[in-house]
């Protein structure tokens, strides 16, 4: 996209050409990126700044309608469409999904670096509930006493984000979800987009998704596209993170998909809900990248 609306005062909206908005002050951008939206469609969209090694600063957005002029298939939207068609499927096909935290796109399992191992081990000491440390899915079978579930799927966060991106019906299913082998929830209450997250009366954790619009300079905090109320800090495990997910600087993280298992909770003034990654165990989160 070469274009794009800024709503951010909705009685005079501003198109700007991505040509333009580059040459906007950084405090500028930081103001309107956030109140982008395609001109075509009206769907939300993103701004991503040019990059080191040359690659282009672009308009985009995830949320195009299927007829939009400005709609162009990607690798991402295949993959996405795939992952929904697989999830609405497992939805048909299952009595209860396990999340397998160790499962990584393309169906293999997640490998740290020693110094990433170190730091999720030194997380998980810190863990609100030493109960929810997860389980190896292959191993563990599991089985509801009160209904007799047998047929138990189990999948990777990976394809359950891309589903989520492309409107699966997940966040709307009766599914228990399992997220080790005690807990577990319906899918429609597990489930939450950023834009309706709101802190839990007992701090209960829960699978919160959608798409990050950017970071702060210092690449501490990720601040989700779908509202402006909500924080997600990643300082205490920023480099993990970083290594896991190839993220070399912060236009990596524009217009990018993430699901976090976490808790949400307001700050001291109540003016923004922080999402705190549960335990601070990096394997509880995944981000899609936009394609280069």
């Amino acid at each position: 996209m070469l274009d794009a609306i800024c709503t951010l005062d909705e009685t005079k909206p501003v198109t700007y050409t991505v040509f333009k908005f580059q040459k906007l002050s950084d405090a500028d951008i930081e103001k309107y990126r956030q109140s982008l939206i395609c001109p075509a469609c009206n769907g939300k969209a993103y701004f991503r700044k040019a990059s080191r090694d040359g690659k282009a600063a672009c308009f985009g957005s995830r949320y195009h309608q299927a007829d939009c002029s400005e709609f162009n298939p990607s690798n991402a939207k295949v993959r996405e469409e795939l992952a929904a068609i697989e999830v609405s499927q497992l939805l048909v096909d299952s009595d209860a999904l396990v999340i397998d935290f160790s499962k990584r796109a393309g169906g293999k399992r997640a490998s740290l670096s020693s110094t990433d191992k170190k730091i999720v081990v030194d997380n998980q000491a810190d863990n609100d509930n030493a109960d929810l440390a997860g389980i190896d899915a292959d191993k563990t079978r599991i089985q509801d006493e009160p209904s007799g579930m047998s047929r138990v799927s189990s999948e990777g966060l990976d394809k359950l984000l891309h589903s989520l991106l492309r409107g699966s019906e997940l966040a709307e299913s009766d599914l228990w979800v399992y997220t080790d082998d005690k807990y577990r929830w319906r899918a429609k209450n597990l489930f939450v987009n950023f834009a309706d997250a709101e802190p839990t009366d007992n701090g209960a954790p829960r699978m919160y998704w959608g798409t990050l619009s950017h970071s702060d300079k210092s690449m501490h905090w990720l601040n989700p596209a779908d509202c402006r109320d909500v924080g997600i800090p990643i300082e205490d495990f920023q480099q993990a993170l970083c290594n896991r997910f190839d993220i070399h600087e912060r236009r990596d993280l524009e217009g990018a998909g993430i699901i976090i298992f976490g808790k949400c909770f307001f700050n001291k003034d109540k003016t923004r809900k922080i999402i705190q990654l549960w335990g601070k165990d990096i394997s509880r989160i995944a981000i899609s990248k936009l394609d280069d």
